[in-house]
């Protein structure tokens, strides 16, 4: 993948979590040099957008579209466009649920999560790949890097993600920009490392979403890796207006989730630490 860009990154094992440090010191996978790439696109009601995204991918490995149960003819307009392009329907209901679903698809060796509604620039993706092949675990989108940018976030979601991108940091040692962005990319061989709920298990419609299954997916991969202990590259990565139709996020709650996000997942890492420390200490 040509071209040299602007990336920060960092190992995050220097954290005090045991049990990462254990697994970190076993042989690192042999990854290759120019790995098969994995797109996973969620999608619910996105067949305006879709007719104009898909036609944006580079040549790829495979591109996943995971159907949210659109009725605007959604799989039908991405076949259209991209003939090749493998479909899922998702269980449950959730952009959470639609990546676990995608991920259990994935035959490639990078995975790319590649939001359907256009804010998202596919000529992109090879930075991306870039960095994980520079010796990156997680490749992680910013805005807020230098070469990043934004036409979509309000002031409002500015503040609250910088409000949440400094809780991330404080909790979990790391030094991100940007939290609450769905343009990332990391190794396929990692996917069970973020140990989500089966995306195959079905609940009845009016249950509450299993955790994972909502918009705080984007934070929880964040702390899942970096409470593995795992390198994490920042890619700076400009988000552009979405094209049609109106976004399925919903500041507030999502916001509120994402904090319990974070929140629930610090006390998982300082449990999972302390179990360790005991078995050490017997």
């Amino acid at each position: 993948m040509g071209g040299a860009c602007e990336v920060s990154d960092w190992g995050v094992a220097n954290m005090a979590v045991s049990h990462h440090e254990v697994e970190l010191s076993t042989p690192a996978p042999l990854r290759p040099r120019e790995p098969r790439i994995s797109v996973v696109v969620p999608a619910l009601n996105e067949a305006a957008n879709l007719r104009e995204v898909l036609p944006t991918l580079p040549e790829v490995h495979e591109v996943i579209l995971v159907d949210g149960g659109s009725v605007d003819g959604t799989v039908e307009s991405a076949l259209e466009v991209l003939p090749g392009v493998i479909t899922v329907t998702q269980m449950r209901r959730g952009k959470g649920n639609a990546l676990a679903a995608g991920f259990a698809m994935v035959t490639g060796d990078v995975v790319v999560t590649f939001d359907a509604d256009g804010s998202a620039d596919a000529a992109e993706i090879p930075r991306f790949v870039e960095a994980l092949v520079e010796g990156a675990d997680f490749a992680k989108g910013s805005r807020f890097r230098p070469g990043g940018g934004s036409t979509d976030i309000t002031v409002a979601r500015r503040l609250g993600n910088r409000f949440l991108h400094t809780w991330m940091n404080l909790a979990f040692r790391t030094r991100f920009t940007d939290l609450c962005y769905g343009y990332n990319a990391f190794w396929a061989d990692l996917i069970p490392v973020l140990d989500l709920p089966d995306h195959a298990l079905v609940t009845p419609r009016d249950a509450a979403m299993l955790w994972g299954d909502g918009f705080e997916i984007e934070t929880l991969i964040n702390c899942r890796f970096a409470g593995a202990g795992l390198v994490i590259t920042e890619v700076p990565s400009f988000e552009r207006g979405r094209l049609h139709g109106r976004s399925n996020l919903h500041a507030v709650s999502d916001g509120l989730r994402v904090l319990r996000t974070l929140r629930t997942e610090r006390a998982r890492v300082r449990r999972d630490t302390a179990l360790d420390q005991a078995l050490l200490d017997q």
